[in-house]
């Protein structure tokens, strides 16, 4: 079955939890990094600012790193490569990260992965090469801080938040304009403390950031 409908693959469902009650809030400027923890029952929101951008995120238990959030066991228990309102986030222990509790965009990418170097040089140009990407992005982020206990040998499978990423007839994967627009959110409550790592995808070769990387939002309620 080719998956590229433009249409969401999961329910809407707004949030009533009101931004003036966050206990945390950090805009994530174009193309820039974030590193933080989510406790265990706390509600995390990723805001999609301007529209059509993409949230490279990945997952971690706060207490033990090498547990992490599983693309496989994700997909495989929900039967659903696309995330959405009542998604569970798992990690490769099996246990519960994260459920999805609001979505107002209705598609979150969980096979296109990260872009690197690597990848650019190989989908566009040797020329591309030097261009900053996600990969970059976590690379900074552990090194300014360690605190975190992360390596690069940490930087797995990850979620594409906004990112809509078609499956072709032929089992392969297209990179499509998103179906995010300015505000668009989703938002995760925390079944375990988690260190939450966001690439805000800096590509330019591609529309997973509209060809013009815009600011995300990071918000915590509870």
């Amino acid at each position: 079955m080719r998956l590229t409908t433009t249409e969401p693959l999961h329910p809407l469902l707004e949030s009533p939890l009101r931004v003036e009650n966050a206990v945390f809030r950090r805009l994530i400027e174009a193309g820039d990094h974030y590193i933080g923890i989510v406790r265990a029952g706390q509600t995390l929101r990723l805001v999609d600012v301007e529209g059509n951008e993409a949230a490279d995120t990945l997952f971690f238990n706060a207490h033990d790193t090498a547990e992490r959030y599983s693309a496989m066991d994700t997909v495989r228990e929900q039967g659903q490569v696309y995330l959405g309102t009542g998604s569970r986030l798992l990690s490769g222990d099996g246990n519960l990260m994260l459920t999805i509790i609001a979505d107002t965009c209705g598609r979150h990418d969980t096979l296109g992965g990260a872009c690197a170097s690597e990848s650019n040089t190989v989908r566009y140009d040797l020329e591309k090469r030097h261009m900053h990407s996600c990969r970059d992005n976590w690379m900074q982020a552990i090194a300014n801080y360690p605190q975190f206990g992360l390596t690069k040998r940490d930087i797995t499978h990850n979620i594409n938040f906004f990112m809509n990423v078609p499956v072709t007839a032929e089992g392969g994967l297209s990179f499509a304009d998103g179906l995010s627009g300015p505000g668009k959110y989703v938002e995760m409550e925390a079944a375990m403390d988690v260190v939450v790592l966001i690439s805000n995808c800096p590509q330019l070769n591609n529309p997973c950031s509209g060809f013009n990387p815009t600011p995300l939002e990071v918000l915590v309620w509870g």
